[in-house]
């Protein structure tokens, strides 16, 4: 598995590090030269010196359809950059950006990054996920990373169309708290019925947002 990391600092470092563990091919992208020297003495992964906002610097670094591009500089707009050109220009499989502020959240998921996050525990979990995560979008995290808020939209030809929430057995940890249809917003209790199309919003642990999309995702 080939990750491009754009960002030599603390995050970007521990998730090298992290992710060098795990047997990955890393590349790390820094633009200071001091901290580039720092980095390639410290990891055995290759440190491209330069910014990551420029396609010579991203294909450099081998950004053409890598598995994970991940953009953790302390610049919201340069992160976005950085991840709106891997995924355009170069194909990533899989994109995603820390916010800085969290202000900007919505704002960085609006105009196309995959996933938004900011800690380091969670985008590991988020690389090495077997189900793609394009199906779900991570809101917010809480109790310190170990839970998310998440939406996602029920499917074309859901199991659940037309069932009632009280039918559905969720996994532990896991809550619908709010369901949106036709631009309403609804808080549902166990009698709401379900219908294609319907975007869940939901409160679940991290280990089980897996099983949540399964059971979500599934069709008749």
């Amino acid at each position: 598995m080939v990750i491009v990391i754009v960002g030599g600092g603390k995050l970007g470092f521990d998730l090298a590090q992290t992710m060098m563990e795990r047997k990955y091919d890393v590349r790390l992208i820094e633009k200071n030269k001091l901290k580039c020297m720092d980095l390639a003495n410290q990891l055995d992964a290759e440190v491209i010196c330069g910014d990551g906002t420029e396609i010579e610097i991203l294909a450099e670094a081998g950004a053409k359809n890598c598995d994970s591009f991940i953009a953790v500089t302390g610049s919201d707009q340069d992160n976005l950059v950085a991840t709106q050109l891997a995924k355009k220009e170069f194909g990533a499989k899989k994109v995603i950006v820390r916010a800085n502020n969290p202000a900007n959240m919505e704002a960085l998921r609006t105009l196309g990054t995959d996933i938004v996050v900011s800690s380091t525990e969670i985008i590991t979990k988020l690389i090495e996920q077997e189900v793609d995560f394009a199906e779900m979008h991570m809101l917010a995290t809480l109790n310190k990373g170990r839970a998310s808020i998440c939406t996602m939209i029920l499917p074309d030809r859901s199991a659940w169309d037309g069932h009632p929430l009280k039918d559905i057995d969720l996994p532990s940890g896991s809550l619908v708290i709010s369901i949106l249809r036709d631009e309403a917003m609804m808080i549902p209790n166990g009698y709401t019925v379900l219908h294609s199309g319907d975007e869940l919003v939901a409160v679940c642990e991290n280990d089980n947002r897996k099983k949540l999309i399964k059971l979500f995702g599934e069709k008749r």
